[in-house]
């Protein structure tokens, strides 16, 4: 089980924006398990969600009433209903890559995750999420996944213990539980292993070994960290401009990543292309 490299143009907030300036997917830190630690959010957030509708039973139903009566949460009010992905005509394999199978259920999984949060958006948006074109992305990402992984394996990048250790423990940490063992715990309740879960961490190393290499220098200047420091203000006003909008030194450490994790994306999109000219692929959608 292979997870996407990819993001469709999305950002998580002003301080780690990674778009690509093309509106195409584009590479973001730690992506081997993005898609199943979204899961895991999600899996905490509807445990959240039981217990809170435990605790309101009984103890709001007058509010309840009220709102029935008043007519509250009817007509304008009304959350639209969540579409459902859909899955009908997946093909068995929907892609050779190199003579390397990308199957059904390693993209369902992947699409799925992806549908959810463009989902998400659209009920934001009110447009309706272009499945078609959905499928297509997706597809489209894990040929470039599988064909990076493909490069660092034949370029013999190997991923050391201290190397592996120090992503899972970063891993845990950035998901703010207090173990690493907490943390397989919880992706073995979603029906991930230990032993898969640092299978992926293992391939994730090498492809960043790959990245690093290409991408070489990604040191931000002074420039790129101001012009990336404008272009936060604008996006915050673009927003409504509520917060406090921390000052040029105080957002520094976090532009820099930003700026890194750019130049790494801008990398390993034009690696891919490069890599797809020569590559054997069918996509079979």
């Amino acid at each position: 089980m292979t997870i996407v490299v990819f993001y469709m143009g999305q950002t998580s907030d002003t301080m780690t924006i990674t778009m690509n300036r093309k509106g195409v997917y584009i590479l973001n830190k730690k992506w081997l398990l993005s898609l199943l630690l979204a899961a895991f959010v999600m899996f905490l957030a509807a445990c959240n969600s039981d217990e809170s509708a435990e605790g309101d039973e009984g103890g709001n139903e007058e509010e309840k009433q009220e709102e029935q009566e008043s007519g509250e949460g009817e007509g304008e009010g009304e959350q639209a209903e969540m579409p459902e992905p859909d899955l009908e005509d997946v093909p068995d394999v929907v892609a050779d890559v190199n003579g390397e199978e990308i199957g059904k259920e390693e993209f369902e999984s992947t699409y799925e995750q992806q549908f959810q949060q463009m989902a998400m958006q659209s009920q934001m948006s009110g447009e309706e999420v272009d499945q078609d074109q959905l499928k297509e992305q997706t597809a489209e990402s894990l040929v470039g996944q599988e064909l990076l992984i493909q490069k660092a394996e034949s370029e013999g990048y190997e991923a050391s213990e201290d190397e592996v250790n120090q992503t899972l423990e970063d891993l845990a940490e950035q998901n703010q539980l207090e173990s690493t063992d907490e943390f397989l715990s919880a992706l073995e309740e979603q029906g991930m292993s230990e032993d898969e879960v640092m299978s992926q961490i293992e391939t994730q190393v090498k492809v960043d070994q790959l990245i690093a290499s290409e991408a070489g220098d990604t040191e931000p200047t002074e420039e790129e960290l101001k012009e990336a420091y404008e272009q936060m203000k604008a996006q915050q006003e673009q927003m409504g401009g509520e917060g406090e909008m921390p000052s040029y030194e105080d957002a520094k450490p976090d532009l820099e990543e930003q700026v890194k994790t750019q130049k790494e994306s801008e990398v390993t999109q034009t690696l891919v292309e490069e890599l797809r000219e020569d590559a054997d692929v069918t996509v079979h959608l």
